[in-house]
């Protein structure tokens, strides 16, 4: 077969950008190559599943504001096709009081980089949310969640086949070579 575009790895990243692809380019032909028998077989399924609020990144950088985004369409689209996650929350908490500054810190600059629901919480919020877990203070972020990204990344292959693209697995890329880009005149540019 003959594709104007294949992407190599059906991992998590390579599915998105892979359907992100097609959507935008539907009279282009696409196929997904993975050297394994299924998407989703390494880090994409086994990573610790977190969707993550945008709290550690540097404030205005594309880090933080890619997270933030990123998590709330990560929730939308679970929500749109019945992927189930659970949002939740964490405790970042300070246990001495040298690391109450430092949560002070962490806690402006998630507000800075638009985390939605954070609030530092003392110690008897701290037990009320986690009965096991002691603190002095702790920042409590609502908005991280898990998912289970093999579904979410099977989910997107979904996606991509049904936009007329195509999976090959057990398809190992071991060599490359560049080829003449096509025409302006072409019906894609």
């Amino acid at each position: 077969s003959s594709f104007d575009v294949a992407v190599v790895g059906a991992g998590i990243v390579g599915l998105a950008a892979a359907r992100e692809l097609i959507q935008r380019h539907p009279s282009l032909a696409f196929a997904v190559l993975e050297k394994e028998q299924e998407p989703a077989h390494h880090q994409s399924g086994h990573n610790s599943g977190v969707i993550h609020s945008g709290i550690y990144y540097t404030p205005g950088s594309l880090k933080a504001k890619l997270c933030v985004q990123g998590a709330a369409l990560c929730y939308k689209y679970c929500d749109q096709k019945g992927i189930p996650y659970k949002q939740c929350g964490k405790l970042i908490v300070a246990v001495e009081h040298d690391e109450i500054p430092r949560l002070k810190a962490l806690y402006e600059r998630g507000l800075q980089n638009n985390v939605p629901g954070l609030k530092l919480i003392g110690p008897k919020e701290i037990q009320e949310k986690e009965p096991f877990c002691r603190g002095l203070m702790a920042l409590d972020s609502p908005y991280t969640g898990i998912v289970d990204y093999k579904q979410v990344a099977q989910s997107y292959a979904r996606d991509f086949q049904e936009a007329g693209g195509t999976i090959l697995t057990d398809f190992e890329v071991t060599n490359m070579e560049m080829a003449k880009e096509s025409s302006p005149e072409s019906e894609d540019g």
